[in-house]
């Protein structure tokens, strides 16, 4: 029976991915949890290893001597200030944990490994993309566009696993949403906070949709965590996935909708995504190669900072016993750019579905399933 290793374990997906295969322990009887944190408890098949990923290789060599693993899952993530310092830190952290693999003589075991990335391979955060998404989009290279750590990860695995005959599989989730203990950086925490604080300022029944007036009433697709981890198990053991990128989305596609003051509009890069396709589409001229924005109705970073606001905070923290790191901690820079795209994002599960893969995930359930998480974990008030 196959056994797996796992970076970023207590991450938002690299925690669902050991939650999911330690559940089939008959087939996954060995999991190796591997994080730089160790703050949650596993089923008696999980290992659970201390490593810091930016450390050396010797050292780290050194600490997972009897790791092994058939099949290995890579979903740690550093978030840098810069997409230079991305492109160096995550695909450094990378390089390091596969030169360890060769050290131990792990890879001496390992049939496949999954990438876990995500949609910035199609330059999401730069502007309009072609929608819908496939997986066969050119990359944003050459000097017009910032580096994209994506696209120097998958350079490094391929040239991994070419040199030592193995395979490779990537995953690209999107606007992921997840719960990890501890973990505020998710746009379901944000979201949920928001809501809360406005319903304790007393507009909790005239809730303002704080981002984009066009993105309002157009569209994103979402991936829930658990459908990724799945995703993630199923595509490990699939025959015909190696050597293989997929989206992987819930695969609905969603309004984002809650009642439509813009507070701030920042522009995005000068030419979006779209725009490299834009003579073979037909698309020269058309709006949606012009330069995306994203406009705030309201200014989520702004609004978390007002005296009103942390006050509201405060008093609800303190009735309800909630966690009150959770509210300083939160990304709400994050949310206010997820909501206030100024563009749809559309991504297509064609490829997978051609593969095999059947899982589907409704979006407002999985918001549902985290906000319960939340709860349970004391981020969010019960329900009366």
């Amino acid at each position: 029976m196959p056994s797996a290793i796992v970076t970023g374990a207590t991450g938002i997906l690299g925690r669902e991915i050991v939650f999911e295969l330690s559940k089939h322990a008959p087939q996954w009887p060995t999991i190796h949890a591997l994080s730089r944190s160790k703050k949650e408890d596993y089923p008696s098949n999980v290992i659970h290893s201390h490593i810091d990923l930016t450390s050396s290789a010797d050292g780290m060599a050194a600490d997972l001597a009897k790791v092994r693993g058939e099949y290995v899952f890579f979903a740690a993530y550093l978030q840098k200030d810069s997409e230079q310092e991305n492109w160096d830190v995550n695909g450094a952290m990378l390089s390091n944990f596969l030169e360890v693999l060769t050290k131990t003589g792990a890879i001496e075991r390992v049939k496949r490994i999954i990438l876990v990335t995500g949609a910035k391979q199609y330059g999401v955060h730069l502007g309009a993309p072609k929608n819908p998404m496939h997986e066969d989009a050119p990359w944003l290279t050459g000097s017009q566009w910032p580096p994209n750590f994506y696209y120097n990860q998958q350079n490094i695995l391929h040239d991994f696993c070419s040199q030592h005959g193995k395979e490779w599989t990537v995953t690209y989730p999107n606007d992921v949403i997840g719960f990890a203990r501890g973990n505020f950086m998710n746009l379901s925490t944000a979201l949920a906070l928001y809501a809360l604080v406005e319903k304790e300022m007393g507009r909790g029944d005239e809730l303002v949709f704080p981002g984009s007036p066009a993105f309002y009433t157009g569209f994103d697709s979402f991936t829930c965590s658990k459908l990724h981890a799945r995703f993630c198990a199923w595509v490990a053991l699939e025959p015909r996935a190696a050597n293989e990128a997929f989206n992987v989305v819930n695969g609905d596609v969603n309004p984002e909708q809650f009642a439509p003051a813009e507070a701030s509009v920042s522009d995005l890069a000068e030419k979006p995504p779209v725009e490299v396709q834009a003579d073979e589409l037909g698309l020269r001229g058309h709006e949606v190669t012009r330069q995306s924005k994203v406009e705030q109705q309201v200014d989520l970073v702004n609004w978390s900072q007002r005296d009103d606001v942390k006050a509201a905070w405060e008093r609800l923290a303190d009735r309800e016993k909630l966690d009150k790191s959770a509210f300083e901690k939160a990304t709400w820079g994050f949310l206010g750019f997820v909501l206030g795209r100024n563009f749809d994002l559309v991504i297509s599960m064609s490829k997978a579905r051609k593969y095999g893969w059947t899982g589907y995930q409704d979006t407002w359930d999985s918001f549902e399933s985290v906000f319960e998480d939340l709860e349970a974990s004391g981020v969010l008030p019960k329900k009366s």
